[in-house]
């Protein structure tokens, strides 16, 4: 997988996956994961991986079911499928979230996300693009029984953010998820 390597590494680390619906690079909602990604490190020690449509491969969007993936596709899936948290940036096209991304996700086995915390975020057009993680990605999220983290983050591209809003709003939803990390482990801890 190219340009998946972690952006921290440790062991016995929560593993993050910041998943980001961009086909290509650099792109804003790479970029905005990215800063999640980073302010929630700054929280907690995290295992933050870095993928993106890009890492799943060209021919992944031909596959039907998950056998026909290519090793690249298949290692994103289950990289997602294997993290302990998520955090999901996907940029906002026509309305709603890119084809592909939804694609690669229809191949994450449902019960692998149960209760594994998620922040969503997007970036867009304009802020009627926000609407778009509340109307789309939380149902998407939520039918495989993840838990959502109750702040999201979305960044318009038409100059609308403050920077001290936008970093205010992430370190917020960050914060958000470094406590739902926090519970996920001791729950797991529980079970052993």
């Amino acid at each position: 997988m190219p340009d998946a390597k972690p952006l921290s590494a440790g062991a016995g680390m929560p593993r993050v996956v910041l998943l980001t619906g961009n086909a290509k690079r650099p792109s804003k909602s790479r970029a905005l994961a990215h800063r999640i990604g980073e302010r929630l490190a700054a929280l907690q020690p995290v295992d933050l991986m870095p993928l993106d449509l890009c890492d799943a491969g060209r021919a992944f969007g031909t596959a039907y079911i998950r056998d026909e993936l290519s090793s690249e596709a298949d290692s994103v899936v289950a990289a997602i499928e294997n993290a302990d948290a998520l955090v999901v940036v996907t940029p906002i096209h026509n309305g709603s979230y890119p084809g592909l991304f939804k694609h690669l996700i229809d191949f994450v086995a449902r019960g692998s996300l149960a209760n594994k915390p998620v922040l969503l975020g997007a970036a867009g057009g304009s802020r009627h693009h926000a609407m778009v993680i509340e109307t789309q990605l939380m149902p998407l999220f939520a039918y495989f029984r993840a838990q959502i983290c109750p702040y999201t983050v979305f960044e318009s591209n038409d100059g609308e953010n403050s920077d001290a809003g936008m970093d205010a709003r992430i370190d917020l939803a960050a914060r958000h998820l470094a406590r739902l990390l926090c519970i996920s482990a001791e729950e797991k801890r529980g079970e052993h």
